[in-house]
């Protein structure tokens, strides 16, 4: 198993709340991870999706009433919206008896927007953990090609062969679209909505243009807005929203729009091999959204991440926004020798961030110019975690 950076957070949120939500999607690891925290604790495990285990909450507020003292770990908790309002008095009826923390772990595979749509909120009573595929820090950076290749979700990366992995990415997707996209919203296509994911794959890392998507797809706008904010609200697909302040700049105002997963951009594509990759022209972008979803697997729910780009060019790929305003500026370069363009500095001038980065695929660090720093993913990636540290979402 791997040694999942999340562990140390999980463990401390429910040391101090009565429920804590851990989501992401399918196959990343949430039970294993999950089934790992428990053994520190008087635990019971039910997954939703067992006809046998939904039995057991037919009477819900009973069964979980027997097991007051221990943590109810609930797997695919949004299969069964009706449990939140149990919880809800069973968290105040037990914070009125005394413990106030370590009641139920809750698995899902939605963001929390579902979740909440789902349900009633449990506002105040629980914390929310949100857990990746893989990243460079859990597997090493010794696979990190592999890690590129085929993305981060275990089952994947563990494959005997890149084929293997590629028809186990391909199977996932199938069963995405065709059993569980139904369960969060109304139907919809399966072909129309793998059209429209295999299109974003194609455009990894492009500005979202939902009226050139509308057209490719058939649809209409709004259809498309829904089809999209369904992917990103099952942690499929991201929007890194661009930077807006009033810097006398006319900036780009459309969001970019990544596939989370680069395995699931690959397989998307067909992609089985490095060698077909680095031949590929959705390399760069790849590279991009590979070291973006790295990166920003390791910052704390506090901190925001944009792009920047203004319509004279401008541009920042990544922009960190730290608690208390300050900036670090990260360009995504795949080249063992990296150059900046102006439109970076011109950003920097615009901006002033406090740290200058440059991710690149070498080993080591080096500067590059008096106040840019040129730094491999995974030695990032182990500053800011090293920075946070053990984070309390709310």
């Amino acid at each position: 198993m791997f040694s999942r950076f999340l562990l140390p957070q999980l463990a401390d949120e429910l040391r101090h709340s009565p429920a804590v939500a851990l989501l992401g999607p399918r196959q990343v690891g949430k039970t294993t991870l999950a089934l790992e925290v428990a053994k520190a604790f008087s635990s019971v495990y039910l997954d939703l999706e067992s006809e046998r285990d939904r039995a057991k909450l037919a009477q819900a507020e009973l069964y979980l009433t027997d097991h007051l003292d221990k943590l109810v770990i609930l797997d695919e908790v949004h299969r069964t919206p009706g449990l939140f309002p149990v919880l809800r008095g069973l968290i105040d009826q037990a914070r009125r008896d005394g413990k106030r923390s370590g009641q139920y772990l809750l698995l899902g595979s939605a963001s929390l927007d579902l979740l909440q749509q789902s349900g009633e909120t449990l506002a105040g009573r629980i914390a929310y953990l949100e857990l990746g595929p893989l990243n460079v820090m859990e597997t090493g950076t010794e696979q990190s090609d592999a890690l590129w290749l085929r993305g981060g979700f275990p089952e994947s990366i563990t494959a005997a062969s890149d084929a293997r992995s590629l028809r186990w990415r391909q199977n996932f997707i199938r069963s995405y679209l065709e059993r569980d996209v139904p369960q969060f919203g109304p139907r919809i296509a399966a072909d129309t909505l793998r059209r429209l994911w295999t299109m974003l794959a194609h455009q990894q890392s492009g500005l979202l243009n939902m009226a050139h998507l509308a057209r490719n797809i058939g649809v209409d706008i709004k259809t498309i807005q829904s089809y999209i904010d369904l992917l990103c609200a099952l942690l499929l697909v991201r929007r890194l929203p661009p930077w807006h302040t009033n810097i006398g700049k006319r900036l780009v105002k459309s969001p970019k729009v990544y596939v989370r997963d680069s395995g699931l951009v690959h397989a998307l594509l067909d992609i089985e091999t490095k060698e077909t990759l680095l031949s590929h022209p959705v390399v760069g972008a790849s590279w991009e959204g590979f070291c973006i979803e790295n990166l920003l697997s390791c910052v704390p729910s506090n901190v925001q991440a944009y792009f920047y780009r203004t319509s004279a060019g401008a541009e920042i790929d990544l922009l960190l926004v730290w608690p208390g305003g300050e900036l670090w500026a990260i360009e995504i370069k795949r080249s063992l020798t990296p150059k900046l363009e102006r439109g970076f500095h011109i950003a920097c001038a615009d901006l002033t961030p406090a740290r200058k980065l440059v991710v690149y695929p070498g080993q080591g660090s080096f500067p590059l110019g008096a106040d840019v720093q040129v730094v491999p993913l995974a030695t990032l990636c182990e500053e800011i975690a090293v920075r946070t540290g053990p984070q309390i979402s709310g």
